[in-house]
């Protein structure tokens, strides 16, 4: 399902307009970001939690020359599921 979709079963689902469920759809990942990016989590109980992870620094290596190189520490954006959409996927049916 890509953006367009969801904001297409978004609208369905609520009644509401197309235009409305983008508008929420947007502000729903705009307020995820802001908290990730101030370094804190995002829990939806039942669905699962947004936090930020961090990544050590490593030494990898090029793959085209075999060069090793320096891999800066950095942090990035994660989600956990929950208990709730844990069972829901493992108990859908397959595609």
């Amino acid at each position: 399902m890509n953006r367009k979709e969801l904001i297409d079963a978004l609208a369905t689902k609520t009644g509401s307009t197309k235009a409305d469920a983008d508008r929420t759809i947007a502000a729903l990942i705009e307020v995820i970001s802001t908290e990730l990016a101030q370094g804190g989590n995002v829990a939806l109980v039942g669905f699962g939690t947004f936090k930020v992870r961090e990544r050590a620094a490593r030494t990898g290596r090029n793959p085209a020359t075999g060069a090793e190189l320096n891999i800066a520490a950095t942090k990035v954006p994660a989600f956990k599921p929950g208990a709730t959409l844990k069972a829901a996927v493992g108990n859908a049916p397959k595609k």
